[in-house]
């Protein structure tokens, strides 16, 4: 009995040397998400791209040439779990009007059980490294095929803004790039650093919302960014009054959704 207990304890201990550990995801923020897409008639997926095993919600109305693609923000990179609290992106996909929306949730949130798939520094210092782009596309090739679109308008919040501009340097079926409340700017070890996306990009049509009362994404950065691009890019930043990184984009989506890249 002890020398079974024993050759247990060691099996545990080495979970976080493969790269897993036990982080039961919290049901409650399961339940919202859920709920969030099903009451939009969105269907959910768990697909393997690349490296990871990622969560997506779709909502594919009829055949079109272009999908809307949804990008989730960093969630919680600081827990063991880095579910989010509110996804806010995907509330944002909710409200949006197009006939084919997808939402891609990033590695390590919303596991598909309580032993995590991926290492924990794929949602802090890694998580915009090149093999969680590298998944992201393999992803969005997957939402495409599914359909049956040519085309993708990318959307990300956050981090998922990040992720949104460095997926869109890889590709070239990209109508369109908006970034939400997004760190234009990684110096994170082991992370792609956007701004040396930017110029990547600067053909594709684009609009960085940026909150007034942001405080954890100031808007230098997202400047920087653009200025980035070049001399005539200062319109596609969109400053937007009395919101902060997570209130008031919700309200606002559907009119913020309305104004066209550039």
């Amino acid at each position: 009995m002890k020398k079974t207990f024993f050759i247990s304890l060691l099996l545990l201990s080495a979970l976080p040397m493969l790269g897993c550990q036990t982080a039961p995801v919290s049901r409650n923020r399961t339940f919202l998400a859920q709920d969030i897409a099903a009451s939009a008639g969105f269907t959910r997926e768990y697909i393997k791209a690349g490296d990871f095993t990622l969560l997506t919600y779709r909502r594919f109305e009829k055949r079109s040439d272009i999908i809307d693609i949804y990008i989730e923000g960093d969630g919680r990179p600081a827990a063991h779990d880095p579910t989010p609290l509110d996804p806010l992106a995907l509330r944002l996909a909710v409200l949006d009007p197009a006939d084919n929306v997808a939402y891609i949730a990033r590695p390590g949130q919303y596991p598909l059980s309580s032993i995590l798939e991926c290492d924990p520094k794929y949602w802090s210092t890694y998580r915009f490294a090149p093999e969680v782009i590298d998944s992201i596309n393999k992803a969005i090739d997957l939402e495409k095929q599914v359909a049956h679109a040519r085309h993708v308008k990318i959307i990300g919040y956050s981090g998922g803004g990040a992720i949104a501009v460095l997926a869109a340097s890889k590709r070239d079926d990209v109508m369109s790039i908006r970034t939400v409340a997004s760190p234009l700017k990684s110096s994170l070890l082991g992370s792609l650093d956007p701004k040396d996306a930017a110029m990547d990009i600067a053909q594709i049509p684009q609009r960085h919302f940026v909150g007034s009362r942001d405080r954890v994404v100031p808007q230098s950065i997202v400047w920087s960014f653009v200025q980035q691009e070049g001399e005539e890019t200062a319109n596609r930043v969109t400053i937007v009054k009395g919101v902060s990184h997570t209130d008031g984009w919700v309200e606002r989506w559907k009119y913020l959704l309305s104004l066209s890249p550039s």
